[in-house]
């Protein structure tokens, strides 16, 4: 039996209340006040401003002035870096705080809170060192009289627009990248998770960084989400989310022709050959689909395997997921804590019926559970899945695993590009020839060979189609943040000049 841990009431608990931060003056806003019930513990933790239409424009407004006039983008890259590396020692020393709003209000367990925590303090590091490693090119090949200079120079004001599911890792793999190279910013947290990347807004300016560099504005989507995808005096968007949103956002920053990076959903599979390590893998499989509740772009909710070895995978994979412990939020030994809304618990059991409908068989779960608070799902594995039912295709954002199964190489790779999505892969075999064969063929971000959902600050990351477009994380992160300037220097008389003389 899966492991189910009562939730404990935060009777004591004090709901925190947050202000917004604009051109470095934490302010109440105009609107109405947001509540967050805490998804693992059915009370109050959490009450933001809901930002409006003018909120999100004051914001933008002095994103601006601190980028036309203002020190930071004039700064020296060791300036910059020092800055950063003094936030991500704050970070650090807060982690346990930060990481207690991220558990409360999204419903991840504790302990991989903290584990974020620190992937994120990593990540400020190392964005830090690349503020000195920015630079451009110089072409002295052109001839005598010619000198070719290529510039980086910040790109401007950036709208950065992050999802409930990772609150501080995902700010965190693009503030500090947008502030290395020179930028200001506008940052909406969903309004579902903002207490986190407001508690940073305090970190930053404890570090140093000047009014009006970070901005943070809380609320909703069409109220301040649309004002910084559209506004003519944002110069780039970066946002997380689903798809959907994706291709609004996109939409809306082409009526200026914005640049736009988006990480966007994922459904990835994870394929295994007969000649794979299976005790390492049924591990993989197990965390794959249930870390974060499966509430991750990442999540490996496909199994795609050799019909040879489809059931003994199967049963076992189910045999370890019974062990997961799902449950309190705030127990250290939780390993699935609670869905974010109990909208979203809905449909996810929506997909679970549908799939049964078409002919899936669950194999494990398959419904909600009753823990007394909040709300909470069973691990679920469907088996019998064909390629082309909603479960297999469209991304359910749930502790939801389905397996198909494959004969040929050439089938799985046809399986594993049959979805618009590509994200990441896993492949899981000992022939080294097999497995760079699926990474060369499938289209995906990322290739996982032989492990999974494993990263590093140094890895880039993000999708092939509707799974987004950009790069995040990575050496050229803080690129990604820049416009390029040609300096073509002429010396001497021109000459060659096709007009008479």
């Amino acid at each position: 039996m899966t492991a189910h841990v009562k939730p404990k009431a935060l009777d004591d608990f004090k709901a925190r209340d947050f202000r917004m931060l604009i051109d470095g003056v934490w302010t109440e806003g105009v609107g109405r006040t947001l509540e967050r019930v805490a998804p693992g513990h059915g009370v109050v933790v959490s009450r933001y401003p809901a930002g409006t239409k003018a909120d999100a424009e004051r914001a933008i407004a002095a994103a601006r002035k601190a980028f036309d006039n203002g020190p930071w983008p004039r700064m020296t890259g060791a300036e910059r870096s020092n800055i950063l590396l003094r936030a991500a020692d704050l970070i650090a020393a807060k982690a346990d705080e930060l990481a207690f709003l991220d558990c409360i209000e999204s419903g991840k367990p504790i302990s991989q809170a903290k584990g974020e925590l620190g992937g994120a303090a990593d990540i400020w590091r190392y964005a830090a060192a690349l503020a000195r490693d920015l630079h451009g090119e110089s072409y002295n090949t052109l001839g005598e009289g010619t000198l070719g200079v290529v510039l980086r120079e910040a790109i401007g004001v950036v709208s950065i627009i992050t999802p409930w599911n990772f609150p501080f890792l995902i700010v965190s793999q693009k503030l500090p990248f947008a502030l290395a190279a020179g930028c200001t910013t506008v940052v909406k947290p969903s309004e579902l998770t903002s207490g986190s990347t407001l508690l940073l807004g305090e970190i930053l300016i404890e570090a140093g960084v000047p009014a009006g560099v970070v901005n943070i504005v809380t609320g909703t989507g069409p109220e301040v989400g649309a004002p910084m995808t559209t506004h003519p005096d944002v110069d780039m968007v970066s946002f997380t989310g689903s798809t959907g949103v994706g291709r609004l956002t996109m939409a809306n920053a082409a009526q200026t022709l914005k640049k736009v990076s988006l990480e966007l959903g994922g459904k990835n599979p994870q394929i295994v050959f007969p000649d794979a390590n299976l005790d390492e893998f049924i591990d993989a499989a197990v965390f794959g689909a249930y870390f974060n509740a499966g509430e991750c772009c990442n999540a490996g909710s496909r199994l795609i395997l050799h019909k040879s070895i489809a059931d003994e995978v199967t049963a076992r994979v189910a045999e370890l997921a019974k062990k997961v412990k799902v449950g309190d939020p705030l127990d250290p030994t939780t390993q699935v804590g609670a869905i974010i809304t109990p909208q979203h618990l809905e449909k996810i059991g929506t997909y679970v019926d549908g799939a049964a409908k078409a002919g899936a068989s669950v194999a494990l779960g398959g419904a909600a559970l009753d823990l007394g608070l909040g709300q909470f799902m069973a691990p679920t594995i469907l088996s019998g899945v064909k390629p082309d039912m909603a479960v297999a295709r469209e991304e359910v954002f749930g502790p939801v695993l389905s397996v198909l199964t494959f004969e040929t190489t050439d089938e799985a790779i046809r399986i594993a590009n049959a979805i618009d999505y590509g994200l990441s892969a896993g492949v899981w075999s000992r022939d080294f020839d097999t497995c760079l064969t699926i990474g060369r063929k499938v289209r995906a971000g990322t290739i996982w060979m032989n492990t999974f959902m494993d990263g590093a600050s140094e890895l880039p990351f993000g999708g092939y189609r509707q799974s987004g477009l950009g790069r995040e994380l990575g050496r050229h992160a803080v690129e990604d943040y820049t416009e390029t300037k040609t300096l073509n220097m002429h010396m001497g008389a021109r000459t060659g000049w096709w007009m008479p003389r």
